[in-house]
């Protein structure tokens, strides 16, 4: 999806002179406008947002069809973590607020889900509204933690976050008669429909039960998101959001009410993390404590950074390595280092951990953030060259 430049100033951005190589490149698209450069895309944001969805959407169908089960199940996981990841690269790379209490907020999400799709007697609700209620009950709670939040910042926001990320999973064991205890609860994946079964088998000759219906879920659904956030992060609210971050002084003389602006933020980015921890819940088909430790929170934090905040589409990149890369780090060291099956699954925290270091020396602004920073260099260098040679 259409997503944001990394802000100047966020964490993990690039260095000083990332707004003067911006500049330079904005001056260089004017002066090809002006030499008679045409572009074919819609001109308003949301046409274009429309046009980048219609893409994504035949794109993922023919991905999905095209690869085996055990990859769609891949898909399905890393739809959930980029929902997340989106929500909370929203908050911390535009906003400016570090949360590290969203895997909490991704256990009130996938609990409500299953909970409301534990049902005896007749039928659940339709999953789309079971959706919605999660979504609305983990924004109810990131409102009360924005509240509770909005005058802390850097460290002790982070501090009260992680407490959250601490206590909810606690809070499974001591409602153990109605969230299971330790082991859960065993989620009833919803059937699919008949007109999909019909749809799939037209496409591909597959039956679309099972895995292959949970993976169109849950890529819908993160199609969905980001198509919300990526307009939202465009729109006024977005812009008011940076205003905040950058210049909290300019912002309140302007008349912004700095906590409302803030507590917004966390309520959005809590309604993509509750959306995420739904998806996980019907895919994974076990909601428990375990799932949901505090490590799942930084593993989001980290994913947005490697990845590149304030962009959803770096928040999509760094989901990717958090499911691909283990599996790649527990093979190599099963394969090429002889490890055992325990050191081999334990090497993946090692290589996780290498890489964000490595990446916060050699591209501060994330993976994407820093391609991006040297196309506008590039762009800013052949603007002066030809200004020289005009």
């Amino acid at each position: 999806m259409s997503d944001l430049q990394t802000p100047a100033g966020a964490p993990g951005a690039a260095s000083d002179d990332a707004p003067s190589t911006a500049t330079a490149a904005a001056n260089a698209s004017s002066a090809a406008a002006g030499g008679g450069g045409r572009s074919f895309l819609p001109k308003t944001t949301l046409l274009r947002h429309l046009l980048v969805l219609a893409l994504c959407a035949v794109g993922a169908v023919l991905l999905l069809e095209g690869t085996e089960r055990s990859t769609n199940d891949q898909i399905s996981r890393i739809a959930f973590y980029a929902i997340a990841a989106g929500g909370l690269t929203l908050l911390t790379g535009l906003n400016g607020q570090i949360s590290l209490g969203h895997g909490a907020l991704m256990a009130v999400g996938a609990y409500t889900t299953a909970l409301l799709l534990d049902v005896e007697d007749g039928e659940p609700l339709p999953l789309a509204v079971i959706f919605l209620i999660a979504v609305a009950i983990t924004a109810v709670v990131g409102a009360l933690v924005g509240v509770a939040a909005a005058r802390l910042h850097g460290p002790y926001l982070a501090g009260a976050t992680l407490a959250l990320a601490v206590g909810v999973p606690g809070l499974t064991l001591y409602f153990s008669d109605t969230l299971g205890g330790e082991q859960g609860i065993n989620v009833r994946a919803p059937r699919a429909p008949d007109w999909f079964v019909d749809a799939i088998e037209a496409i591909s000759g597959e039956r679309g039960q099972g895995t292959k219906w949970l993976a169109y879920i849950a890529v819908v659904s993160l199609l969905i998101t980001y198509f919300l956030l990526a307009n939202l992060m465009r729109s006024r609210i977005g812009r008011t959001w940076r205003a905040v971050r950058d210049q909290e002084v300019a912002a309140e003389l302007a008349g912004i009410s700095l906590g409302s602006w803030r507590v917004l933020a966390f309520v959005v980015s809590a309604a993509a993390a509750g959306l995420a921890g739904a998806v996980l819940a019907i895919v994974v088909r076990l909601t428990a404590p375990g799932s949901f430790l505090p490590v799942l929170s930084l593993s989001l934090l980290t994913a947005i950074v490697i990845g590149g905040l304030g962009s959803l589409f770096g928040a999509l990149l760094g989901s990717i390595l958090l499911v691909f890369l283990p599996e790649w780090a527990r093979d190599f060291g099963l394969e090429v280092l002889d490890m055992e099956s325990a050191q081999a699954s334990q090497a993946a925290f090692v290589i996780y951990g290498l890489l964000l270091v490595a990446t916060m020396l050699f591209a501060p602004a994330g993976l994407v953030g820093t391609v991006r920073l040297a196309l506008l260099r590039r762009r800013a260098a052949r603007a002066a060259a030809r200004a020289d040679g005009g």
